[in-house]
């Protein structure tokens, strides 16, 4: 029989989400609620080598799951890719009790997550990222405020492109993953969609879909741009002198990361983050929480890491055909 977890310290690593709160309310209040003490761990692994560690009760967590970002801060944290940096946050967590762990972020985090559940902390993880770019999961904590967020602000510009007859380049974020560029590129009715993981490079395809469309009297070209392509500015430059059409760039950037969390990030995030506790709670580690096909569920860590994505090949072609 499993040793029963007594104590679960929890944090928030790499990029920020909106619902990660959400996540944290819900680690925080499900402990609680089967007799098991918390500790917030600020700044993610960062803090964690820091001893940045602190008590939670289930006040602590009333009034932010409307709130963006983490209350608990984040960080990267180069220490904890070594060896040395691992076994030091294994022996602080044990140091203070800690004797189970949710992590919430990305594929990196996953990785401090796996060599923590290798050093003796059953280490759970919960995917947090805006970019959806988790093989293992249909659903990251972040994406659908995040697009939606992105989308909204693409209409604004396109207004602005349509009153000014321009040509529009719109860089959203994913880092290597183009699903928030593609998402947007079907909201929006874009005319190009520059996805990292089919784009060639080859910019006199928009080129001439730009002439094409002008003389057929469209009065904008809105191309969304994926971060993971990037160089938004000095494309519209070399846009612009091929048709002249004036061509502006538009990098969303950041904004993307903030924001009020949508209704499905909050609740996505609150059942994600009450499965972590269970699964610490049945002495589980090494796991990662999923959502997969209508149902949410777990993998190893190190299955989920070993997966890879990509972009589903009948969405990418019926966005092809949508944008002709």
């Amino acid at each position: 029989m499993a040793n029963k977890v007594k104590t679960i310290g929890v944090l928030t690593s790499g990029g920020d989400a909106p619902g990660m709160n959400a996540a944290i309310r819900a680690v925080v209040r499900a402990a609680i609620n089967r007799g098991i003490k918390v500790k917030g761990i600020m700044r993610g692994y960062a803090g964690l080598l820091q001893e940045e560690i602190v008590d939670m009760q289930s006040s602590s967590v009333s009034d932010i799951i409307h709130r963006g970002g983490t209350i608990l801060y984040t960080a990267r944290c180069m220490e904890f890719t070594t060896e040395e940096g691992q076994k030091k946050g294994a022996e602080i967590c044990k140091k203070h009790g800690i004797d189970g762990m949710v992590v919430i972020g990305g594929d990196g985090s996953f990785r401090g997550a796996g060599k923590l559940s290798a050093l003796g902390i059953n280490t759970i993880g919960v995917p947090g990222t805006i970019d959806l770019d988790i093989a293992c999961t249909e659903y990251t904590i972040g994406f659908d405020t995040a697009v939606n967020t992105a989308m909204e602000a693409i209409d604004k510009v396109r207004d602005t492109s349509t009153s000014h007859e321009r040509c529009s380049i719109i860089e959203v974020m994913g880092r290597r993953a183009g699903y928030i560029a593609l998402w947007c590129g079907f909201a929006n009715g874009a005319e190009d969609i520059l996805l990292p993981e089919r784009y060639d490079g080859d910019e006199q395809v928009l080129i001439n879909r730009i002439i094409e469309n002008r003389k057929i009297g469209k009065k904008h070209h809105i191309i969304i741009n994926a971060e993971g392509i990037g160089h938004s500015t000095s494309m519209a430059r070399r846009i612009e002198a091929a048709t002249g059409i004036e061509t502006r760039a538009t990098i969303l950037g950041h904004m993307q990361r903030g924001g009020t969390p949508t209704c499905k990030d909050r609740v996505y995030a609150s059942i994600m983050g009450a499965k972590a506790v269970e699964l610490l709670a049945e002495g589980k580690s090494d796991r990662v929480v999923a959502y997969k096909n209508g149902e949410y569920t777990d993998f190893d860590i190190q299955e989920a890491l070993a997966m890879k994505k990509d972009i589903p090949e009948d969405q990418f072609a019926i966005s092809k055909l949508l944008t002709r």
